[in-house]
Parts: C-alpha cells; sequence; structure tokens
C-alpha cells in the first residue's frame, strides 16, 4: 500500500529546487513544464479551495446536455453541427453573498467569462464550479487550444465519451494515458447510455474498463448516464459531492501533477545519482601533464636550466672572460615571467601539445559524465567547450606568476668565484714581474736583482703559468658542479610550474566538471523527493 509521502508544499519545495538547479543548464521541454506548474501552483494555491470540475468531450458526445442538467437550467446550448461549444461555460454552486470560494476571482484566472449561479444549489455541491468545455475535436484550432489549456487548470476533469467513439485512439492517447498519475482527480462518463440495451452497456461498459485498465487509469471510476432520462445523474452528482466535500482537489490535481512533472524530469537523472565519479589520481596527472606540455612548462623549465648554467659559468670561469657572457641574453629574462598580469613571451603551443590538452579535457569530460543522461553530458560538453576558451590565457598567466624558486648564486659557486680572483691576480702578479724583468734587461741591469726560483723555475714564471693553469683547472672542475646545481633548479621550476598548472586544472576544469555532476545529484535528488 502507498504511503501518504511527502505534502504538497514539499513536493512543491523540491520541485522548485531541481528547477532551480537546472535553470541554465538543462535544455529540454520538461524543465519549462514543471516552472509552468509552480506558476501554475502559486496561483491555485492562492485562490481558496473551490473545487473546479471541467466536462470534456468529443463532438455529439452529450456533454452539453449533461452539464445543464447538473446545472439545472439550459446554460450551454447544445448544437447539432460541429463547432458546437466554442468557449467555456461556467456554473458556480455557492453563496454569492459570502463568495466564500472566491469563484470569481478563480474563473478570472481560468479566464472563463460566461458564468452562471446556480439558482437552488444542493448543499452538497456547495463549492463547485463546474465547467463545459470545447469540443476536444472541434474543427477551430481555437476550440482545441482551448481545450488543452483549461485540462491543465481544472482541479478535477470529468471526460464525456458516448457509445460510438468510446474507443476512439485520439482521446485515449492525448488526454486519457497521458493522466494515468492523475486516477484520483478524472472522472470516466459513458453517457447516452439510453441509445443501448443492457447487454451492450455492460460490453461498452467492460471494453472501457478494460482500456483504462491498460492505460494505467484502474483506479478511474466509470460511470453510464443518459442527460435527458436523467439516468446516472444521482451517482455522478454524489460523485462530484465527494469530491467538493473533501476540499482537497486541487490539491490531489497539484499533488498528482508535480509527481507527473517530476517522473518526466526523472528521466534526465543517471540511474546511480550520487555516486562519486571525480578523475583518479592517474587521470589528474595525465590531465596535468598534458597542460603543462601546452602552457610551455618544460620550455620554461629549460630557460631556467639554461639560465642557471649561464650564471654559473659566469661567476666560476675565469673573471677576464666574464664580460662576454653578457653578450648573449639572459634565455629565462626574455620570457617575460614574474608578473600575471601580462603575458609571457612563451611560443605558442603546437599541433601535439594543443592534440593532447584537447584529448586530456576529452577524458576528462568523458570521466565526469559517464553514465550521465545526454542533457547532462551536453552540459558537460557545454561547460568543457566555456573552458577552452579561457583555459590557454588562464595557463599563461599562471606560468608567469609562478615563484621559480630562489634565485641566489650559491655559496660555493661565490667562493670558486672567490678563488678563481685570486688565481687570476696571481697570474697578473706573475706577467707583471715578468714585464719588469724585461724592462730592467733592456735597461741591462737584469743582474741587479736576482731572480727567485721554485725547482729551477722562475717564480714569476710559477705566478703566471699556475695562475692560468689554475684558473682553467678552476673553471673545468666547476662545470659539472654548475651543470648539476642548473638542473636541480630546473627541477624545482618544473615541479612549482606544475603545482601551479595542476591549481588552473582543479579551478578551470576539474571543478566545473565536479559542479555540474553535483548539481545533477542535487537536481535528482530533487526529483525524488517531488516525485516520491
Amino acid at each position: 500500500m502507498r504511503g501518504r509521502g511527502p505534502s504538497l508544499a514539499d513536493r512543491l519545495a523540491a520541485l522548485r529546487e531541481a528547477v532551480e538547479v537546472a535553470d541554465g543548464r538543462l535544455e529540454v521541454p520538461e524543465v519549462g513544464t514543471a516552472r509552468s506548474l509552480l506558476a501554475k501552483a502559486g496561483a491555485r494555491e492562492a485562490l481558496g479551495d473551490a473545487t473546479v470540475v471541467a466536462l470534456a468531450g468529443a463532438t455529439g458526445s452529450g456533454k452539453s446536455t449533461l452539464f445543464n442538467a447538473l446545472s439545472g437550467a439550459e446554460v450551454s446550448t447544445p448544437g447539432v453541427r460541429r463547432p458546437t461549444t466554442g468557449v467555456a461555460h461556467a456554473s458556480v454552486w455557492g453563496d454569492p453573498s459570502t463568495g466564500a470560494h472566491g469563484a470569481d476571482r478563480l474563473l478570472d484566472w481560468l479566464e472563463v467569462p460566461r458564468r452562471h449561479r446556480v439558482a437552488d444549489p444542493d448543499p452538497a455541491l456547495d463549492g463547485l464550479v463546474l465547467l463545459d468545455l470545447p469540443d476536444h475535436d472541434s474543427v477551430r484550432l481555437e476550440n482545441r487550444l482551448e481545450v488543452d489549456r483549461l485540462v491543465q487548470l481544472v482541479d478535477v476533469l470529468v471526460w464525456v465519451l458516448d457509445p460510438q467513439k468510446y474507443a476512439d485512439d485520439a482521446v485515449h492517447t492525448r488526454y486519457l494515458a497521458p493522466l494515468a498519475g492523475h486516477a484520483g482527480v478524472l472522472l470516466v462518463v459513458l453517457n447516452q447510455v439510453d441509445r443501448l440495451d443492457e447487454a451492450a452497456v455492460a460490453a461498452c461498459l467492460a471494453d472501457l474498463r478494460r482500456l483504462l485498465d491498460e492505460e494505467g487509469l484502474a483506479g478511474v471510476p466509470v460511470l453510464p448516464t443518459a442527460a435527458p432520462s436523467g439516468l446516472g445523474l444521482p451517482q455522478l452528482r454524489a460523485e462530484l459531492g465527494r469530491r467538493v466535500g473533501a476540499r482537497k482537489a486541487a490539491t490531489d490535481r497539484l499533488t498528482a501533477d508535480a509527481r507527473g512533472a517530476a517522473s518526466a524530469l526523472a528521466a534526465h537523472c543517471a540511474p546511480d545519482a550520487g555516486r562519486d565519479r571525480g578523475p583518479d589520481r592517474a587521470a589528474r596527472e595525465e590531465l596535468t601533464g598534458a597542460l603543462a606540455d601546452a602552457a610551455g612548462v618544460p620550455a620554461v623549465a629549460a630557460a631556467v636550466e639554461r639560465s642557471a648554467r649561464r650564471s654559473g659559468v659566469a661567476h666560476t670561469g675565469w673573471p677576464v672572460l666574464r664580460w662576454t657572457s653578457k653578450l648573449r641574453a639572459d634565455p629565462l629574462g626574455r620570457l617575460n615571467l614574474g608578473d600575471e598580469r601580462s603575458r609571457t613571451s612563451l611560443p605558442q603551443a603546437g599541433a601535439v601539445q594543443r592534440a593532447g590538452m584537447d584529448a586530456a579535457l576529452r577524458r576528462a569530460r568523458d570521466e565526469a559524465g559517464r553514465g550521465l543522461p545526454p542533457a547532462w553530458r551536453d552540459e558537460l560538453r557545454r561547460t568543457s567547450e566555456d573552458t577552452e576558451e579561457r583555459l590557454p590565457d588562464r595557463l599563461d598567466r599562471a606560468v608567469a606568476g609562478t615563484d621559480l624558486g630562489p634565485d641566489r648564486t650559491p655559496l660555493w659557486q661565490r667562493a670558486a668565484g672567490g678563488l678563481q680572483w685570486l688565481l687570476a691576480l696571481t697570474a697578473l702578479v706573475g706577467a707583471l714581474w715578468l714585464l719588469a724583468l724585461a724592462g730592467l734587461g733592456l735597461l741591462q741591469l737584469d743582474d741587479v736583482l736576482p731572480l727567485p726560483r721554485v725547482q729551477g723555475i722562475p717564480l714569476p714564471t710559477l705566478l703566471l703559468a699556475g695562475g692560468l693553469l689554475a684558473g682553467l683547472l678552476l673553471a673545468l672542475l666547476c662545470r659539472p658542479l654548475v651543470a648539476a646545481g642548473a638542473r636541480r633548479r630546473a627541477r624545482t621550476a618544473r615541479r612549482r610550474l606544475t603545482a601551479r598548472v595542476a591549481e588552473v586544472a582543479d579551478e578551470e576544469v576539474l571543478a566545473p566538471l565536479a559542479e555540474a555532476r553535483a548539481d545533477h545529484d542535487r537536481f535528482c535528488a530533487a526529483v525524488g523527493r517531488a516525485a516520491s
């Protein structure tokens, strides 16, 4: 046995949440239908507890005659030619002096201008607003549209059929079958049964019952009537009186509509809504790697390494040749890094890098959309396309603003540089000494001063050659150390750049996809509450 379920207010609140979540994300007609229902519910709840019952049917079904019989007056004129009833008529039961049920405001909202106040109202029907709708099969389009409009607005729908056309596929397919969830607010009347004998009436009723059961309308009462003779009218009045007396027909109709709208929206929910489908660590690393390649991280890391080599060689090389390093521009300085407000001078991503980035973005989108219905996959695609438009600029600014690590000269390089200056000074002393000796030789004074020797080698020569050779050897010994330090700094820069790219991937790619997936789960949870 089905439980009572949530109240109408709770269902509408859940449906409103689902519509708000879907707004701007889902481009499906069911969202518009649900939005219209919420507007209808807000207006209908403000118009009191009168019960609006509509008689609908085809041309010749006798619904206008039935309407007059229930109203006790010739309110709607039956016709013999198509079209007959062109506009809706209304009969109102209740005390006009009190306006207890706000029937006039209700009819204004329904846009039904022709109104009749029942002169001798039945107390059991107090609060009933009975409508005679135009024929649903009218040759006039405006009449058919009016039927469709009012069928969506009334509280209780009485479908009047006749023995000749009770199985008409147009009626069942277009009107009755779609109301499978509205059995509690639907009545079916088989009118004009006085034209048949008893066996034929029983056969028609049995066949009609079968058709309704097959359409999911097993709970809908089927009443045989014959308006001219009054056959079945007391039973129909009693059924209407029961609906009116309960004072909840409007609530029942809105509840059925809310459940129907939610069930339609549920077609856009994955069976396993709520399951986390975020990308795993390997997928995130793959995406980050592809974005890093497209952002030029390898080029920046290579520039950092070349710049560190250049600086290290300049600090540890021969002092007299250091000026030559200034002839070549700093590889890192040419990239215009350090200010994320301006663009870098990195080259544009090549075809291979762009293809890798596109493939990684597509895989991230497909992973996020796995198991989702088409409407939500379309939303993920739109989200991904929006991301792809702004991603290159966002990556470029992230690379430009990344701290690449400390740009200071290592102590050992400073020490090596100091030693190089000392060796250069030693070589200079030797050179100057030799020049002095050469000058003395020209003046024939070379024997005046004794020449110190070390192992038979003149000390000035030893100072000059030793300083130069030691400087060259020190420079050669420092080269591998400089290269190792440059590679280490490049790895630090690459690690920091990759971390910034990973942040961009989270913020610009994964977070929007996860948000869309979370919205799907919120949407489905709200739809489930509204449909329960």
